[in-house]
């Protein structure tokens, strides 16, 4: 099956020259023979084979989220400012473009997260007092069974594409993506023996507030906020994220790090 048959260009309304963006792809892809069609991220086309989506991480994630059920594969190019999960930037369209019709790509299926058995996330799932001025004893169960207590600010469960995003800021480890694990941090623990956990991918996790009065505000990838709960259960969502990688000469992942991160390189460089 030829997934480049119908392409959906999907963008970000407010993202900076994001329409002209979107003029160059769409010409491009119709010299070729290509049909597209335009939507915005606000209400993006189903009837399409594949995605390209012009805008930043956070626009990708919400790509990611809509697509993933409807095994859609999508490809970043980036607008906005680090496109940590996009695949090519503005000036680099043309060269991009080829390579997906040349089929020098492949498609990396990401896990991802379920909330509840509701909501997905491709990045991570922050909780939080809804008091956000107040501390939590955070109770971990596994599997129903008591691991820890972490008593913080609240705490992140990130898959490996997420590990890179929140909980690296907060701590925690960068695990590539291909790695079938979930990590849970807490955020700013009150306590200098709390650590990040990583757990195999199908272990179901349930966080809750040791307080009866203590009520948590739930982030999915930052975008989605769910209060008022008392309890969740995370578990591996039952589809995952396919996200179209260009064939390149370097080691991928790791070359990402150095660009976007600057990993391993000098700060008094």
């Amino acid at each position: 099956m030829n997934m480049l048959k119908k392409i959906g260009i999907i963008y970000k309304p407010d993202a900076t020259n994001v329409l002209t963006v979107c003029e160059k792809i769409e010409k491009f892809l119709r010299n070729k023979q290509i049909l597209t069609i335009v939507s915005e991220i606000n209400n993006p086309s189903k009837d399409i084979d594949f995605a390209i989506i012009v805008g930043g991480d956070g626009t990708i994630l919400r790509a990611a989220r809509f697509y993933a059920p409807l095994n859609i594969p999508i490809f970043g190019i980036n607008v906005g400012r680090l496109g940590f999960l996009a695949q090519v930037k503005v000036d680099e369209i043309e060269d991009g473009l080829t390579k997906l019709l040349e089929k020098e790509f492949k498609i990396d299926e990401r896990l991802m997260l379920s909330l509840n058995n509701s909501t997905n996330a491709l990045n991570d799932i922050v909780i939080k007092n809804s008091n956000s001025s107040k501390t939590v004893e955070f109770m971990v169960f596994l599997n129903g069974k008591p691991v820890c207590n972490y008593l913080a600010d609240g705490i992140i469960i990130a898959t490996p594409t997420g590990s890179t995003a929140y909980t690296l800021s907060a701590g925690g480890p960068v695990l590539e993506p291909s790695l079938e694990a979930i990590v849970l941090v807490p955020i700013c623990p009150h306590t200098l023996n709390a650590r990040p956990l990583v757990i195999p991918a199908n272990e179901t996790i349930e966080i809750r507030s040791k307080e009866e009065k203590d009520w948590f505000s739930v982030f999915v990838d930052g975008q989605i906020d769910i209060n008022g709960q008392k309890s969740v259960i995370i578990e591996k969502a039952d589809v995952k994220a396919k996200i179209a990688l260009l064939n390149k000469d370097d080691d991928g992942f790791y070359t990402v790090l150095r660009e976007k991160l600057n990993w391993g390189i000098d700060p008094r460089a």
